[in-house]
């Protein structure tokens, strides 16, 4: 039987893999050597967890907007903490903005075209899918799949960012995608990693 939004906001943690990416796509190649994406996502967590009654979504789709939004005042923060200079609400809103073109990028490789509300919560939990399997990538395998699918970098950016040659680049490419399509066929393999 399927969780109903309201149930999946008491698990929260669930949703740990697609924050984390979500967060690792924002920082992409800027130098936040000193910003830990882990730290911004244990914050929307716990926000998300005191703010639970506040959520009035009864989809999974309009849980993971909410959840998105929570993220991206998280980041913000972080990133005030890390500048120390004024508040810039524009760079919140822009922030915020950035997570959802993120989410979308990560939708766009699930190549969905649904229209329905039924194929709506498909493509979330698609997108869910896609999110842990990235998460249990080899690190060097997940780096280089994030900067050339969903940063949308050259593979000859890519080598340059992770300080490696070209075909070394477009070997840990491959072997990434392969692992990624076996991590995503797994049989029992669900969009929470159970």
């Amino acid at each position: 039987m399927r969780r109903t939004a309201r149930e999946d906001i008491r698990s929260v943690e669930d949703y740990r893999d697609y924050l984390l990416l979500l967060v690792r796509l924002q920082l992409g190649s800027r130098p936040r050597a000193k910003l830990d994406a882990s730290d911004v996502v244990q914050q929307a967590i716990l926000h998300a967890h005191e703010r639970r009654d506040q959520f009035r979504g009864g989809t999974e789709g309009e849980l993971l907007a909410w959840l998105r939004a929570i993220l991206a005042n998280a980041l913000a923060a972080a990133v005030r903490r890390l500048d120390t200079r004024a508040r810039d609400p524009g760079r919140e809103r822009s922030l915020e903005a950035e997570l959802e073109r993120s989410s979308s990028r990560m939708e766009g490789l699930l190549a969905a075209d649904q229209t329905s509300p039924s194929e709506g919560a498909v493509r979330d939990e698609e997108v869910l899918r896609l999110a842990h399997a990235i998460a249990r990538l080899p690190e060097d395998q997940r780096r280089v799949v994030e900067l050339h699918y969903l940063n949308g970098l050259t593979v000859a950016d890519v080598a340059e960012q992770i300080g490696r040659t070209r075909p070394a680049a477009v070997g840990l490419l491959f072997r990434g995608l392969k692992r990624l399509r076996e991590l995503l066929h797994e049989p029992g393999e669900s969009a929470h990693g159970a």
